[in-house]
């Protein structure tokens, strides 16, 4: 009976053979990339890489340093790469716990050739775990030695932040958030060496915006304790971030935005600090700006949070919101609608709100019309809207809307698969809308081709 004879070099395509291991290593055969392996004590390429555990490795560099593995390293039944490659008597290679499944199964075949096998005892490919191994090995201990260069880089800006002014800490502020971003890692070595304090202090009422932007760029990215953000909130602090909010570039503003909101979502945050004029006008500026989708959902986002807040909902509405965001709602994308109407939800529980949506022109038609088109939490945050427009000027309100097509709406909303409660408010809607018409003249209101259309 055949056997399975393990090769004394690795064949590759083109004809050639790798002599030994090491020549594989050093030479960058299968995507070695140059530079071989750290030597072990013994002066031997195996020495550090056996230390190493390969499936760790594996996964982090999976998670850390994504790249392409070289095919042969690649089981093909699971398509990861193998750890411990075993080969069946077709000369062809898997992992081991895949194909012993695979025998488990009841197949006596070879699942990528689909032979016969005449043997199923499986080798252990000993060649391909050590490159495996050793190619993994490589990658790994760079990473590491990369991160450990990056965070001894990081600590260095920090404290050079202490001694630097003018435009070499704003470049130290550049250097420090690009390394923030792109390594999370870094993280612990800024919170470890003072940074988050030290970038705290340079925020003041005398800050320059492009030193203030560079640290709010950097603190987005921080896990902040409950005392950084409670010393954040001092009102010379945001009274900073609400001026680069409206005088800041695009990437400022956005940064701004999630600074308050990270703010906000601590237990002591109070609704005084963002009860400022200058910062609503601010965000309605960003929200209708068309450029900039990712700025616009940015300042959707905070101004829901801020909304939670009741007491600051008045002065939302007396900066002009609600007819800026009905003015918005045709044109905007599924993503930035629901957190628009739950904000005009949330204003219309106000006397000024609701006076506020019954006075726009646009509130229900443009209602109306984005019924059951959006999302299920559109349609409850209009139908809400509509409830109390309708009912606070039924005799005005509810014939413009049974007008703009409410009527037919409301079937399919109480036809629909949304939820009873949903349903319950439609028809108490359209009963409420029904009473300004007589029984034949209300049906011929419902008919559903204008609607459609």
């Amino acid at each position: 009976m055949p056997q399975y004879q393990q090769q004394a070099s690795w064949r590759l395509e083109g004809g050639g053979q790798i002599i030994d291991l090491e020549t594989a290593i050093k030479d960058g055969i299968l995507g070695g990339g140059g530079g071989g392996l750290p030597a072990g004590k013994d002066g031997t390429l195996g020495a550090t890489a056996e230390k190493l555990d390969l499936k760790k490795m594996i996964e982090e560099l999976d998670s850390a340093a994504p790249e392409d593995v070289p095919s042969v390293f690649i089981c093909p039944i699971s398509l990861e790469p193998m750890v411990d490659p075993v080969t069946l008597c077709t000369g062809q290679t898997y992992e081991r716990a895949n194909i012993l499944k695979w025998f488990s199964l009841g197949h006596l075949t070879c699942p990528t050739t689909m032979q016969e096998l005449w043997d199923d005892a499986v080798t252990p490919n000993r060649t391909l775990h050590q490159l495996i191994n050793a190619w993994f090995s490589q990658r790994y201990l760079l990473l590491k030695k990369r991160s450990e260069d990056v965070q001894g880089r990081a600590a260095e800006l920090v404290q050079s932040l202490k001694k630097v002014k003018g435009q070499a800490r704003v470049q130290a502020l550049k250097d420090l958030q690009k390394i923030v971003v792109a390594h999370p890692s870094v993280k612990k070595t800024v919170a470890d060496s003072g940074g988050v304090s030290l970038l705290s202090s340079l925020l003041g009422p005398f800050t320059s915006h492009a030193v203030g932007s560079e640290v709010i760029a950097i603190l987005v990215n921080l896990c902040l304790d409950s005392d950084a953000k409670t010393s954040l909130m001092q009102p010379a602090r945001i009274s900073l971030v609400v001026d680069m909010l409206n005088e800041g570039t695009i990437d400022t503003k956005i940064n701004c935005t999630r600074f308050i909101e990270m703010l906000m979502e601590e237990k002591s945050f109070r609704w005084e600090v963002v009860s400022s004029l200058s910062l609503l006008v601010a965000l309605l500026r960003l929200v209708k700006d068309k450029r900039h989708p990712n700025g616009m959902a940015a300042g959707l986002s905070l101004l829901k949070a801020i909304c939670s807040h009741e007491q600051v909902r008045s002065l939302i509405v007396s900066v002009g919101a609600v007819p800026q965001l009905v003015e918005l709602l045709p044109n905007l994308s599924p993503e930035c609608s629901e957190p628009a109407w739950h904000i005009l939800d949330d204003l219309s529980t106000t006397p000024e709100g609701l006076s506020a949506l019954k006075d726009c022109p646009q509130t229900i038609p443009n209602a109306v019309r984005l019924l059951m088109r959006v999302s299920e939490a559109c349609t409850q945050y209009a139908l809400s809207i509509l409830w109390a427009v309708c009912k606070l000027a039924p005799d005005e309100c509810a014939s413009l809307a049974v007008e703009a097509g409410l009527a037919a709406k409301l079937l399919l909303v109480i036809q629909s698969g949304c939820s009873p409660e949903l349903k319950q408010r439609a028809a108490e809607l359209l009963k409420l809308c029904s009473l300004n018409y007589t029984t034949t003249l209300f049906i011929s209101k419902c008919k559903l081709t204008r609607t459609i259309q």
